[in-house]
Formats: C-alpha cells, sequence, structure tokens
C-alpha cells in the first residue's frame, strides 16, 4: 500500500495545466469548500473556497494535507478477479453473472449492498434504485449506519422526517451552545472555529461540553460535564423535568404545535424529576448539574449539537429524542440561534439518507413501510418491482453472511473489516461468502483481502458530482484530475452491471441527469411546489420537506456550475417552468412551525432510561471507548499517505487514568493489550490527562495495512439500538494487561522494509522516509545482523555507522550512501528512544554534516535546538519543544502571541487547545 521508495510517487494527470477548480473536501460532515489547483512541477494546491458558506475559506489540517493524498501509489487501478487483472468486460460479466445466478437461485434476499457516505449521492441513488426497485429487496445498508442512523431515527420520530432543522449561522447566533457527545475542536475543526470566533467576539456566550472525556473542546467550555458513560438520557430527561417543574415551557406552541408531552413528563419526572439522584446517576456534582439546567433554562437561544457520542449507542435514539423533547418544551426550534444540531460524520452521510441508502428507507425521504410512497417511488421509477420490507441493517448482513443466508455481497468506498464492531465476524463472514466484490479506489485493505472480484473506482479529484454536509446544503465535488488507469465512477460501474442483469432505467448520460432523476423524485408525491401550506381540512400539502423542485431540469452546463445550496430548494414557479436562476435555498426548517407528521405537529418520545447493554465486570473492569483523532481519518487510506498528517499522532494508542494503569499493571509509554469477549488488540499506554477512572479510551483509525494487530473494531461488542441498530461504539467492558517485550525500536527507512517478523510494529509516513515503530522478544537476537539484513548494508561504498551498549542493551545504526542517510535504527531495552523529530529533520538533507554523524552515534543532536520535539501544529509543522521554547524565551501569555510567534494556530486552530495547554504547563514549571 505505500511506496517502495518514498520519494519516487506517481501522481495522477491534472485536467487542466493552469485552472483551479471549485469543488468539496471529502472528510467530515461540515463540507467545506475546497480550491484545487495545479503547480508547475505537477504537485496539487488545496485552499479553502472564500466562496462557500459552510467554511469561508478556512481549512482544517487534513483538508489543507489533500494535495499529499492524490498521489497513485497503493491505488486500484484495474479490475481484478480472483486476483489476476481482468478486463471490465470480464470483471462485470462475473460481477452481474453472479447476482443474477444467486438471484434465481436462492432469491432477492440472498444478495446485498454495502456501501458508504463516501460515496456521491449521485452514486448512491443508482445504487439504491438497483436494489430497491430492480433486484426488489431493501439489502442495501450504508456505513452511515455506524455514524447517523440514532439521529435519522430520533428525528423521524420527532419531526415526521429526518430533518436538520438548524444552519451553521445558528451556531454563531446563539447564546449558549451545548456539545454532546462530540469532540468538535478535532472531529468537526472548522465549525468549532466558527464556534471559538462567536465566543470571542461575546465572551458572555456560553459553552457547555458533556462528555465523559475532557477533549481538547473542553479547553473552550464555561463548564464540563463529565458525566458517565450511556447516561444521557438521565441528564436529559432530568433537564425536561427541571425546565417543567420550574415554567420554563412555551404553553402556546406546545399546545398549537406537538403532541405528547403528557406521557413524555410522565417517564421524565419518574426516572429523572430529582436533581440529586441525576447527578449521582451520572456522576457528576449537583452543583454542576443545577448550573447546567440554570443556564439552559434562562437561555433562550440554545444550540445543542451531537454528535458521535450519543449516536452510537444502544440507546441512541432516545438520546437524540430526549435532547429534541427539550427544545420542543421550550419552542427552541425553528428560530435563529436555536435548536437541536446533529453534526453529521462523513462528507456525504446526509446525501446517502436523501436517496434512501439505508435498509429501512425508501428514496427521498419516502417510507419502506407505507405502501402510497412505495407505489409512487415504483411508478416513478418504472421498476419492475419495489422493496417493501426493510432490509437487513449493517451488523445483521454480516451475521446474515457468516450463516450462509446472503451469499453475494458488493461493498463500495468503506472497510467493515475494520469499521464494523465485533470486527473478526466480519472476516469470517466475508471467508465464507460465495460472491465478495468491492469497489475501492485501494487495492490492499484489511477488506479487500476477501474480495473475489475488486472494481477500481473513482476517488477525491477524480469523481463528479454532489455531496450534503450537516445543514443540508447541496455542494458539487468536481473533478480536475484525469481517471488513473482504468478507474471509473460508481454511479457508471453500477448502471453498467444492472444492464447486464437485464434492467432499463440505468442509462444515463453523466451524474448530472442521475442528479436530475433524483431531484425530479423528491418533488413527486409533494402535492404543491411550497413548504408549509394547509388544505381546507387542515392536512399538510407538502408531504415531505425533501424536496428539489427548484433544480429540476438543469442542463449539464448549469449542474457543472451549480453553486452550494441548502434543502429544500423550491420552484416559484410551476413544475414544468424552465429552471430558475438562480434557485433559493432553505437555510432554516420549521420557521412556520410546520412538521411531517400526518397531524402536522411535532411529537414529544418517551425516553425510559436503560444502562449499556454490557456492564464492567471483574473480569472486565474497564469501559472502551472508541473514536476519531484530530489528524487522521476513517481507515487511513487516504490520510495515512500523509506526512503533515502523521506527524501529531504516529501510532495506536490506549489512554486511560493513571491509577487504572497501576491497578492493571501497565506504564505510560509501554506496551498493553486490550482485550474483550470479542477479541483483542496491542497499543501504546498514554496518560492524556482526560480520561476519568474506569475508563478507556481507544481511536478507531489503525488496521493491518498500518500496524501488527491495532483493529479496535474487534473489541467492540455488537450489541445496537434496537431502533435505529447503530452499534454502541462507546461502551464496550474490557481488561488492560502489560504486552511484555525484551526490546523497543524504531526504523527510519527511504525503502519500504518488512517488519512482519517483529513481535509488535507500526507504519508512519514520513517526509522522505518511512518510519517504523518496533518491538520484540527475541533474547537472542543479533541486532547488528538483523539490522544490515534488513537494510541491504551489502554496498562496499556506502558508510555503515554503528554503536552498542550490550550492558545498557542499546543499538544504533545508520546506512549512509554518498552523505545521505538511506535507513536507521535505534533499539533499548527501555521504550523511552531518541526524538523521532530529530531525525526525521536529517533525511529532507541532500548531505548530512559531521555534526549530524556524531549525533546519529551519540543517539541525539548535539546542536540546542535541532529536536523541535512532537507535532503540535501540523498546519506549520511547528513542534512542542519549538513552542514551549517560545513561550519561555520570549515570555508569551496567549495563544494569540504564540501564533504571531510561531504562527502555529494560525490556520486551521484545531491545536489551539493543545496551546493552552502547553502555556499552562510552562508556566507550572517555571513557578514550581
Amino acid at each position: 500500500m505505500l511506496p517502495r521508495t518514498t520519494h519516487d510517487v506517481t501522481l495522477p494527470a491534472p485536467l487542466s495545466a493552469t485552472a483551479t477548480t471549485a469543488t468539496t473536501c471529502p472528510y467530515c460532515g461540515v463540507g467545506c469548500g475546497v480550491k484545487a489547483s495545479v503547480r508547475p512541477d505537477g504537485q496539487f494546491d488545496v485552499a479553502g473556497d472564500e466562496k462557500h458558506g459552510s467554511n469561508h475559506g478556512r481549512l482544517c489540517v487534513k483538508g489543507s494535507a489533500l494535495g499529499e493524498t492524490v498521489d497513485l501509489q497503493g491505488r486500484l487501478l484495474y479490475p481484478q478477479v480472483d486476483g489476476q487483472r481482468v478486463g471490465w468486460d470480464d470483471a462485470l460479466d462475473r460481477v452481474a453473472g453472479g447476482l443474477r445466478r444467486i438471484i434465481d437461485q436462492h432469491g432477492p434476499e440472498a444478495v446485498a449492498l454495502y456501501v458508504s457516505g463516501q460515496l456521491l449521492t449521485e452514486d448512491y441513488y443508482v445504487a439504491n434504485k438497483l436494489m430497491k426497485g430492480y433486484v426488489g429487496t431493501a439489502n442495501i445498508d450504508t456505513n452511515s449506519r455506524l455514524c447517523m442512523s440514532s439521529a435519522v431515527a430520533g428525528h423521524k420520530r420527532a419531526f415526521g422526517e429526518d430533518l436538520v432543522p438548524v444552519c451553521y449561522e445558528d451556531l454563531e447566533q446563539a447564546d449558549m451552545i451545548v456539545l454532546v457527545g462530540s469532540n468538535t475542536a478535532w472531529c468537526h475543526p472548522i465549525l468549532f472555529q466558527r464556534i471559538a470566533r462567536a465566543k470571542e467576539a461575546r465572551p458572555e456566550m456560553k459553552l457547555v461540553v458533556i462528555d465523559p472525556r475532557r477533549t481538547a473542546t473542553c479547553e473552550l467550555a464555561d463548564l464540563h460535564l463529565p458525566v458517565r458513560a450511556g447516561t444521557d438520557v438521565w441528564l436529559f430527561n432530568g433537564l425536561l423535568s427541571f425546565l417543567h417543574q420550574h415554567g420554563v415551557m412555551d404553553t402556546g406552541f406546545v399546545e398549537r404545535h406537538t403532541t405528547g408531552l403528557a406521557r413524555t413528563m410522565a417517564i421524565a419526572d419518574n426516572t429523572a424529576g430529582d436533581v440529586r439522584s441525576v447527578a449521582r446517576a451520572c456522576k457528576i456534582t449537583e452543583a454542576d448539574l443545577l448550573e447546567f439546567y440554570r443556564l439552559f433554562a434562562r437561555t433562550e437561544k440554545v444550540i445543542t449539537a451531537f454528535s458521535m457520542g450519543v449516536n452510537q449507542s444502544s440507546a441512541g435514539t432516545d438520546k437524540v429524542n430526549s435532547i429534541i423533547n427539550c427544545h420542543l418544551l421550550t419552542g427552541r426550534i425553528g428560530r435563529p440561534g436555536m435548536g437541536p444540531f446533529s453534526i453529521t460524520g462523513q462528507p456525504n452521510a446526509m446525501g446517502g439518507r436523501e436517496v434512501g441508502g439505508l435498509a429501512n428507507m425508501l428514496a427521498a425521504h419516502m417510507d419502506l413501510g407505507n405502501a402510497k410512497h412505495r407505489d409512487i417511488v415504483k411508478s416513478f421509477w418504472g421498476s419492475p418491482r419495489i422493496a417493501d420490507k426493510p432490509g437487513l441493517k449493517a451488523v445483521d448482513l454480516f451475521r446474515a453472511i457468516e450463516a450462509g443466508k446472503v451469499k453475494a455481497v458488493w461493498i463500495m468506498a468503506t472497510n467493515p473489516v475494520v469499521s464494523l464492531p465485533d470486527a473478526d465476524q466480519v472476516k469470517r463472514a466475508l471467508s465464507k461468502c460465495e460472491l465478495v466484490i468491492s469497489s475501492d479506489i485501494i487495492e490492499k485493505t484489511d477488506t479487500n483481502a476477501y474480495a473475489h472480484v475488486l472494481l477500481p473506482a473513482l476517488g477525491w479529484g477524480e469523481k463528479d458530482g454532489t455531496v450534503t454536509n450537516s445543514e443540508r446544503r447541496i455542494s458539487r465535488q468536481r473533478r480536475f484530475l484525469a481517471a488513473p488507469g482504468e478507474a471509473r465512477g460508481d454511479w457508471q460501474i453500477i448502471c453498467d452491471v444492472a444492464r447486464r442483469m437485464g434492467y432499463e432505467g440505468f442509462e444515463f448520460d453523466g451524474t448530472h441527469a442521475v442528479f436530475d432523476e433524483h431531484a425530479r423524485l423528491s418533488a413527486a408525491g409533494n402535492r404543491e411546489w411550497g413548504i408549509g401550506n394547509r388544505s381546507e381540512h387542515g392536512e399538510p400539502t407538502a408531504l415531505r420537506a425533501f424536496n428539489l423542485s427548484g433544480l429540476v431540469g438543469m442542463t449539464r452546463e448549469q449542474f457543472d456550475a451549480l453553486p452550494p445550496i441548502q434543502w429544500p430548494v423550491l420552484s416559484s414557479t410551476i413544475p414544468d417552468s424552465p429552471f430558475p436562476i438562480p434557485a433559493v435555498g432553505t437555510a432554516r426548517l420549521f420557521e412556520d412551525n410546520r412538521y411531517y407528521h400526518a397531524d402536522g405537529k411535532a411529537h414529544f418520545v418517551p425516553t425510559p432510561v436503560r444502562a449499556p447493554a454490557h456492564a464492567s465486570s471483574e473480569e472486565f473492569p474497564l469501559v472502551l471507548n472508541t473514536g476519531r483523532v484530530r489528524d487522521q481519518w476513517h481507515t487511513m487510506t487516504r490520510t495515512g499517505k500523509s506526512p503533515k498528517l502523521a506527524d501529531h499522532i504516529p501510532e495506536p494508542f490506549v489512554d486511560m487514568h493513571p491509577q487504572d494503569a497501576l491497578v492493571s499493571g501497565v506504564r505510560a509509554g509501554e506496551l498493553a493489550r486490550v482485550s474483550s469477549r470479542w477479541g483483542s488488540l496491542v497499543a501504546r499506554v498514554q496518560h492524556g490527562g482526560g480520561i476519568p477512572r474506569g475508563n478507556v479510551f481507544v481511536p478507531i483509525h489503525w488496521n493491518a495495512q498500518f500496524a501488527s494487530d491495532a483493529r479496535v473494531g474487534s473489541l467492540v461488542n455488537p450489541v445496537v439500538d434496537p431502533v435505529s441498530g447503530e452499534p454502541e461504539f462507546k461502551h464496550t467492558p474490557v481488561r488492560v494487561e502489560e504486552f511484555r517485550v525484551l526490546w523497543h525500536g524504531f526504523v527510519l527507512s527511504r525503502r519500504e522494509l518488512q517488519m512482519e517478523s517483529t513481535t509488535w510494529w507500526t507504519r508512519i509516513q514520513g517526509r522522505q522516509f518511512l518510519r517504523y515503530e518496533i518491538a520484540g522478544r527475541d533474547k537472542s537476537m543479533d541486532r547488528g545482523a538483523w539490522a544490515r539484513q534488513l537494510f541491504g548494508a551489502e554496498d562496499p561504498e556506502a558508510d555503515w555507522i554503528e554503536y552498542e551498549d550490550r550492558t545498557a542493551g542499546v543499538y544504533r545504526a545508520a546506512l549512509v550512501v554518498g552523505d545521505r542517510i538511506e535507513c536507521c535504527v535505534f533499539m533499548s531495552s527501555r521504550p523511552d528512544l531518541p526524538s523521532r523529530a530529530w531525525l526525521a529533520s536529517l533525511f529532507v538533507k541532500e548531505q548530512l554534516e559531521e555534526i549530524d554523524r556524531v549525533g546519529l552515534l551519540v543517539g541525539e543532536p548535539v546542536e540546542k535546538g535541532a529536536d523541535t520535539g512532537p507535532t503540535v501544529c501540523s498546519c506549520f509543522g511547528v513542534g512542542r519543544n519549538t513552542i514551549c521554547a517560545a513561550i519561555r524565551d520570549r515570555n508569551l501569555k496567549t495563544t494569540a502571541e504564540i501564533t504571531g510567534c510561531l504562527k502555529a494556530g494560525g490556520n486551521c486552530g484545531s491545536c489551539v487547545p493543545e496551546l493552552k495547554k502547553l502555556l499552562s504547563e510552562v508556566r507550572a514549571t517555571e513557578a514550581a
């Protein structure tokens, strides 16, 4: 997957040598606008798009590093069948023929698609059309099931449709923002910076963070509530009861526009009516709880923004509704600066929901269980059939594959062997599956190892279509790179397979045509072209809020020029009128107090409290929480290529409280095995300072392509929310124990090396080198012989620099060819090894100086200041040692002064919380 030589990288061909292309970032759900341009040397520059309403020109470090990720190393460029390269005709015939044979023999329920929020809306649309309208099964689910399905279910229960009512501007207009289960500073940095700038302009704005961990987001908070994992429903039921008891209620709104309050209040009062009991259940102080409740009560303009910490739970849907209930009671919805806000995880999780990408949904926000909706979709498509019952949700799908009920699965743009819970079960399922098809841009992934057919897809910069972000803003992803090898767009591949299966209705001549059909379907059955009107009988005339009627009929040129726009997008004239330019979007929903249940009202939803499915025990005494880190994304197939993104957190870790580490017999900096009933991994122990006792945190990103044993999905319990089907990624009982090794080490090399013979390894992309962190158990190892063999150090003209102290267990060696360092290795019986940052700086030198050679022998830089330390600001490559020295030497007192001095924190701002911590640490050290 990684390059054989790190300085010999193949770049894709640009479509234009001069043009700048406005496109959209492929990472999180913020949906930032990006401008991509080609430099004279063939490299690619990216910058934020100032005209895009989601980011106004700002990019986080992941977006800024996109230019480092578009090379062709490791790309899947040609179709493969059973590990052999074949032509497209052969591959498509194998897919279509295999699916057709299984359907004919076992029925449509024996095949399935598992797709992704990385797909464009147009890809999603044709995949859903193929399965639900032509194959006749709803066995198409998406990895959005793992992140957003609880929000979807909560929205539908409360509003009658999956609707996010707010927009990003509301965050800036709010007087109080509550962030629940969201490390926004790291996971949605551009949104967090909008909050930070608003708070700087209005210091009286309150920020409350509700999270078991003290994350970087908490550094800006006025109040942090470190609630016990899984107690969110207690917390918000308690808030609802508190508000009701104290008369903080918009009676007119509740009476006219809602229903279900009495039963909901009975549940809330019964389960959380006593503040002291709620504080005890949540394991927070009564004083902090009351401060939060009182702040919420007296602040009208409140946004409650939530993300994975709420959704990824066996009670995720109830958590969502417990939050929405509080906004309905107070009428704080549908107006500027207030409302519940689901922050989407993936770049197009919203677009997938629009087209019915989940197994329990139809396209265009229509319901699978509604016969009228099924008739609308079937008639519109002219399809031979329509699915009439929900398909298998993600976890159930892979269980059905293992059981032999589903005999063919087509996986698109996702890596379930890494990302699903109980991930070893996914391995077993795929190994037994009769036909596994994978459409991907990367050849070697943990999942692709099980595929019978690999289909090369287009990646970011090569594909063309739309995505929809967290605030319902549709943006264009535009291509600026030529298709590499024989890669094709996912929508094209699906249409090719559909036609080979004998289906009509897949004759699109471009993504603009797919989008147009999608837009037309959104208007089908919406009797009036406006929203909020009512018939003489009081029935809503607009059956669904999701409506793109104002975008129907676009030409290819109009689609190409489409600016970012928030749905619903309504035509101001009759349906057959020409495309209106400009079309007008909708920033905020429910301003007219119209909802999408049959009664036109919002529904309070009773939310009984219940604990997570699996409690900690004597055997598994700690609770595992999983999530992202700042500079990586999903399973690292893209971000793992970037040296800039590898610097901040280079290896898998388990973050835990020092007292839990002591009880578990492990120490910071050393390796530990983390085990659950379902699996285990090995990672390095750290004490980040934000983990409460009884909890551990492990990131989701690492897998077999980057580490020997670090798939956290293999540990996660497979229990799901009974309504949404979303897994409980935030609460798995585990134990942590010592992973004993006899030596630790690291290697930096310009060439890719084979480390599989070591006991433990992880691989990191550096600038002009690869870095391997390693550890082993071999007592009798001849380290010099091993290093020479590993590096191929037979060149008589090369210099071999070597030092060994067998008593101390220390070994160092470097291979220098023509005064240029090629490889080096440092090994010790202790884990505290020399600075990697200093050694990395030697690889950018064309010629080593004598002082550098001396440093290699002694194991540290000779010159003062040569070691910049671990990276804190990835945007500008500023290290911890450099920042701390500047704080001390220049008497810096604020993060703004650090930025002015070193630039750190001056781009995306996601490192600003760390800069604040360093300021405090340096001051504390000086005071001592």
